[in-house]
């Protein structure tokens, strides 16, 4: 089922001018729980990976004294949850059987040991074709982009660390099944299975990116209405391609390559939720209504990723050339 997001409350940028020109796509990914296979544009599902390649790993971690949860058990715990929160009980009473209760808590935060001394296999995180998304940013000659990352906290900020891959999926022959990584730090590293409902959308600069004196006029004009410019008007939240940075806690920094000092722009960006639960202005129209959502997994988070306490991470490309080093950002 296609996702179609709602009219904005008004169109801002013919009650400020100014913002016209700022102005960028963005592709809402609208991730949903799915069954995907390599020839699917998906969230946490099998990539389309040539048989003779090797899978890569993590450079900055390896070792046994690594501690985290295997997969196995992590995808078992959501299903229990699942079935538990989804099956009639009486109020005040536990919504698991015992043994599943004693599963559920016997997790802890012990897990499984790295029971080898060598670097960690990355996770599968995203895989989108251009057939899907044809305004996909990408090298020449290649169709597909695949996002992988090694769960385990990289950089100041502790997010994943994040590769990525471009290549021509006609030219990838035999495929090759991903060998899973022995444990996965957390559960909310582990993106559940999801395929795609791509959707293009309007963004405009989060007010932190404007000048001082549209910053001020904007917030005078809110004032009073049951929206505002940030959450309802200028950057949508989700997983998504382009677009602009959200910028929710913390002001803008000029996010600069490495390589050639250009100034890069927002590339991908993989939220902790889809829209703000409830009825928010950016939950899709196909979206049952709240009474009718499910307790567990909840609809607006359909891949169980959680950066930080509930942000965003982007993903940051240089311009000038895709063989430049990508960086993260947490907002």
């Amino acid at each position: 089922m296609s996702r179609t997001t709602p009219p904005r409350p008004v169109e801002i940028a013919a009650l400020f001018p100014e913002l016209a020109p700022l102005a960028r796509p963005a592709v809402r990914l609208h991730p949903r729980p799915g069954a995907p296979t390599a020839d699917d544009s998906s969230v946490g599902g099998p990539l389309l990976w040539p048989e003779d390649e090797p899978w890569p790993t993590c450079p900055e971690h390896t070792g046994p004294w690594l501690v985290g949860y295997t997969i196995e058990d992590l995808r078992k715990r959501r299903r229990v949850l699942t079935e538990g929160w989804a099956r009639p009980r009486v109020p005040g009473t536990d919504f698991l059987t015992p043994d599943e209760r004693a599963f559920v808590d016997g997790l802890g935060y012990t897990g499984a040991r790295l029971p080898v001394d060598g670097p960690v296999a990355l996770l599968p995180v995203l895989q989108v074709y251009a057939r899907d998304v044809p305004s996909l940013p990408r090298p020449p000659g290649t169709d597909l982009l695949q996002v992988l990352w090694c769960s385990f906290e990289h950089g100041e900020d502790c997010m994943p660390g994040v590769q990525l891959r471009w290549r021509s999926a006609e030219t990838v022959g035999a495929v090759s099944k991903a060998p899973p990584p022995v444990v996965v730090s957390e559960d909310e590293a582990l993106p559940e299975p999801c395929l795609l409902h791509p959707e293009t959308v309007v963004e405009y600069p989060a007010p932190h990116e404007l000048g001082e004196d549209l910053r001020r006029r904007i917030h005078s004009w809110e004032e009073g209405r049951p929206f505002d410019y940030h959450s309802d008007l200028a950057v949508a939240p989700g997983w998504k391609l382009g677009g602009w940075g959200n910028w929710s806690f913390c002001d803008p920094w000029p996010i600069l390559c490495q390589d050639c000092g250009s100034a890069m722009r927002p590339f991908l960006t993989v939220d902790s939720s889809e829209w703000d639960g409830g009825t928010g202005s950016w939950c899709p129209q196909e979206e049952p209504p709240p009474s009718e959502r499910p307790l567990y997994p909840h609809s607006h988070e359909p891949t169980m990723i959680s950066i930080g306490r509930g942000y965003t991470m982007q993903v940051y490309l240089c311009p000038e050339s895709f063989d430049h080093p990508p960086q993260q950002v947490m907002q």
